[in-house]
């Protein structure tokens, strides 16, 4: 005796294309060695020694009374310090003249809410003495 089992009726697979993966790649880090010469390196002896040109000094102010010269700085070193002071005056001279009118409203509001508070103590002062 045997039981009859119905059989399913599956639809038919999808057809789904294959795709082509390809594995990423990596690059190898790579660095150029740096050649470090030893200590005792000596020139070979057919070979010259480049001839240095020797810097000119720089221009010094020579201050009289105290009879001290002092070098005069390169005129980049002065372009610089001179814009940055300027700078940093004029910074200071616009957010101060922007924040002096916020800067007393907030003092009065915060005077206002301590005598406030100082009145509101002294009430309870008072009414604690007199109890």
């Amino acid at each position: 005796m045997s039981i009859p089992l119905p059989t399913p009726v599956l639809p038919k697979a999808l057809d789904v294309p294959s795709i082509e993966f390809k594995p990423p790649s990596a690059r190898i880090p790579s660095y150029k060695p740096m050649v470090i010469a030893p200590a005792d390196l000596e020139a070979p002896e057919e070979v010259e020694p480049e001839k240095t040109t020797e810097q000119p000094e720089p221009p010094k102010l020579k201050i009289p009374v105290i009879d001290i010269q002092m070098p005069i700085p390169e005129t980049a070193v002065v372009v610089t310090a001179v814009t940055t002071a300027v700078v940093a005056v004029a910074t200071t001279s616009v957010t101060q003249s922007l924040f002096e009118p916020i800067k007393k409203k907030v003092q009065k509001q915060l005077q206002a809410k301590v005598n406030k508070w100082k009145e509101q103590r002294q009430k309870k002062k008072k009414a604690s003495s007199e109890n």
